[in-house]
């Protein structure tokens, strides 16, 4: 597979090297969507895009977002209204109780502090700077681009030596 899509590193990448990020616990997507409605209306993928920024390496998908604001708009505990072709919501003061009921307990990073999610974006990100500097450039800056991987990946076996 090529393209922008190409180099994604999800879960998948970890189990195969045989790391297992921590799941977020039941029941606490609800209070980390209410603890960022609260700060204001949001739509859903504003709402994944806070939490992957509050919590470096976690991205929550949208399977996992999506049917818990739908179950905390049938609670009462969130609207939703369309605007500009987007669901928004917007936190309620049954919501707001909620919060309050639970206490003052701060979220805990879903993914933990596992160093391998360092790894993984900065493996993205090299990923992607090798596909840009190999698109539309010359033989000797792909052969220059590939010198430097290679000696990158004697260097990562040398350290696993140590």
């Amino acid at each position: 597979m090529y393209g922008r899509h190409a180099f994604k590193f999800g879960r998948g990448w970890a189990k195969m090297a045989g790391i297992e990020f921590p799941r977020m616990r039941r029941g606490d997507m609800k209070f980390l969507l209410l603890e960022v409605l609260k700060e204001g209306p949001r739509h859903g993928y504003e709402i994944i895009s806070e939490l992957e920024q509050r919590f470096r390496g976690y991205r929550p998908s949208p399977g996992s977002v999506y049917p818990t604001l739908q179950m905390l708009e049938e609670g009462g505990f969130v609207t939703g209204q369309e605007v500009e072709g987007k669901k928004v919501y917007t936190i309620t003061e049954a919501g707001l109780k909620l919060l309050e009921e639970r206490g003052e307990r701060p979220a805990e990073e879903p993914c933990g502090t596992h160093p391998a999610v360092e790894l993984r974006e900065s493996l993205r990100k090299l990923a992607s700077a090798v596909i840009d500097g190999a698109r539309g450039t010359d033989e000797a800056t792909v052969n220059r681009i590939n010198a430097i991987l290679n000696k990158a990946r004697k260097e990562v076996y040398a350290i696993l030596a140590e």
